[in-house]
């Protein structure tokens, strides 16, 4: 059996570069996507979506920035909102040409649930500002009602 010399030092060395590697490994990312020299790992895009709720409706708000109204699809099968659409490029630029890309082109689909008290026959929908709203009127029966109490 050999006796191993321990070394403070190489100890420290070994901690640092060990330090070093996590970090790398950790802002790497961040750094190649400011740079941009990371493509996204995923090419489905996915809109982003808030839905919430007002007294008498629910609003449901889809950012869908340089969208025309007229390429998008909005459809209501049992309680699942869909929203369709397409991102489209409005010039031609070649890959070679960008320094930064981080826009995503092409076919997008979204789904999401709506709440068991939206009537799906009364239903609006406006596109403004590169924001689709969505809103659906309440069911008389879950629209929140107010009652006065007499105090004796």
């Amino acid at each position: 059996m050999s006796i191993i010399k321990w070394s403070a030092t190489k100890e420290l060395d070994d901690m640092k570069r060990e330090m070093d590697k996590l970090f790398e490994e950790f802002f790497s990312p961040v750094l190649q996507r400011r740079m941009g020299y990371l493509k996204p790992k995923s090419e489905v895009i996915t809109p982003i979506v808030e839905m919430y709720d007002r007294v008498a409706d629910v609003v449901v708000r889809v950012d869908l920035p340089g969208v025309n109204k007229d390429d998008v699809e909005i459809s209501v099968l049992n309680d699942a909102l869909t929203i369709k659409g397409e991102y489209r490029k409005t010039e031609d630029i070649k890959d070679e040409s960008y320094y930064l890309k981080e826009r995503l082109y092409g076919s997008f689909s979204r789904s999401i649930l709506l709440p068991p008290d939206v009537d799906i026959e009364k239903v609006s929908a406006v596109m403004r500002n590169g924001v689709l709203e969505i809103v659906f009127a309440k069911k008389e029966e879950a629209k929140a009602k107010e009652r006065k109490i007499e105090v004796k």
